[in-house]
């Protein structure tokens, strides 16, 4: 197997919250996934870093979830997977207007995370993992990778109560 070439679209999410001691909160200041990234073992990926945005998806707007969209579809265009950093809460609309822009030549999937990469009980890096591996073992559509399960879009939705997704095709 040759060469995987990755578009990682990061768009911020409670993964990529880091803590900021001036004020004591978590907040989207910065990409984690330099940090993730090399801790890995992920050869024969070639991965192209597109920092879109690095919001809280509670403060993403439907021309937010429209963008990434189309950049997760420019995207596929020239990479054979396209992996989505995402948060957790807005999630699903982006995997639904990824959807609805028609079907992706290549696999597209989302991950997140419930907890920050920074705090000590997290499960971003796992997330990470699983979306990386899964983009290359998927047929092309628009997924969710996250907790040990790949779902598909359509009909994803966030379980708040149970803390993970549910549905999908």
């Amino acid at each position: 197997m040759g060469s995987f070439r990755l578009a990682l679209i990061s768009t911020g999410g409670t993964i990529e919250k880091t803590y900021q001691a001036s004020s004591g909160e978590l907040r989207n200041e910065t990409s984690v996934l330099d940090h993730m990234l090399p801790r890995l073992e992920i050869p024969e990926i070639r991965i192209e870093r597109i920092l879109l945005m690095n919001k809280d998806s509670l403060e993403m707007s439907s021309a937010d979830h429209a963008h990434i969209a189309a950049a997760a579809h420019r995207a596929s265009a020239t990479a054979d997977g396209v992996v989505i950093v995402h948060g957790t809460d807005r999630l699903a609309r982006s995997g639904e207007a990824t959807h609805e822009l028609g079907a992706p030549t290549v696999p597209v999937v989302f991950t997140g995370a419930m907890r920050p990469y920074e705090l000590r009980n997290t499960d971003a890096l796992q997330n990470l993992t699983e979306a990386l591996l899964a983009v290359r073992l998927l047929d092309p559509g628009v997924y969710v990778a996250m907790h040990n399960k790949v779902l598909r879009f359509p009909g994803v939705e966030k379980d708040r109560n149970a803390g993970t997704f549910v549905g999908g095709s």
